[in-house]
């Protein structure tokens, strides 16, 4: 069961992980960019492989039994990534709502960029898509899905 303590874990690891410029730790796969973030009895692992176009996947385990994980790809929609993108992306990651514990918040508009998250479901079983605008030109999209993980 996702309870109010799996939640509050799931906003901590999201906030000290990808969005805080955490390093990655040693690649578990070839190619792979590692995130991992830990309190008993809880663990959060995000691998994602490539950059300017990339795949990914979150997951969590509780008592080292995986409960949650979260498949994503992503990619930018320019030849050049504008200045400022990726601290305006993780600034807008560090926002993940409560209610929502997937990516960023509904919107989120700061130096000309524009991020958009919108999704269906719930913590349960979701899918969804963030995009991101830079003075009103698309330059990014990523599209999400995931859920509960009952073994």
């Amino acid at each position: 069961m996702l309870t109010p303590a799996f939640i509050e874990f799931l906003l901590r690891a999201k906030k000290n992980t990808y969005a805080s410029g955490m390093a990655p730790t040693a690649s578990s796969r070839p190619g792979s960019h590692d995130l991992v973030f830990r309190e008993e009895p809880y663990l959060y692992i995000d691998t994602y492989l490539g950059g300017f176009h990339f795949i990914g996947e979150e997951a969590v385990w509780e008592n080292g039994v995986n409960t949650w994980g979260m498949n994503y790809y992503g990619k930018m929609l320019l030849t050049e990534i504008p200045q400022g993108f990726s601290q305006f992306l993780k600034t807008a990651l560090l926002l993940v709502p409560v209610e929502a514990p997937f990516r960023g918040p509904s919107e989120f508009v700061a130096d000309g960029f524009r991020y958009l998250c919108s999704y269906e479901g719930d913590l349960y079983r979701f899918e969804g898509r963030e995009e991101i605008c830079f003075r009103g030109e698309p330059v990014y999209q990523l599209t999400f899905h995931g859920g509960e993980i009952l073994n």
